[in-house]
């Protein structure tokens, strides 16, 4: 596996288990707790992955990037979430970083 998508696998399963967090309701129930802490494992291990050959700062940018702006959209969609312009363009924003850092990579 490579260390990019090691690093997008991590990503979306970091926004899972932010995902896992809301439903589990307060880590009381039983499969939405146990969902949220696989995914939080299996993006732990992969971003270790990642980490073998990607620059630390890079790919730790990337990883909570993902999950922030991937939690943004999910929250937008699943939670009717304002998407007001300004909530969006932030959202570029960080989108934007990401892909900036990713150019910018060495590897």
């Amino acid at each position: 596996m490579s260390a990019w998508l090691a690093l997008l696998a991590a990503g979306l399963l970091e926004i899972g288990w932010a995902l896992g967090l809301k439903y589990s309701d307060g880590l009381t129930r039983f499969w939405p707790t146990a969902g949220t802490v696989l995914a939080i494992i299996l993006s732990f291990a992969l971003m270790a992955v990642a980490l073998r050959s990607l620059p630390f700062g890079t790919a730790y940018a990337i990883w909570t990037g993902i999950g922030a702006a991937g939690s943004i959209v999910v929250g937008i969609i699943l939670f009717s979430e304002s998407a007001d312009p300004v909530r969006i363009l932030c959202l570029t924003l960080i989108v934007a970083g990401m892909v900036g850092l990713k150019l910018n990579s060495p590897v």
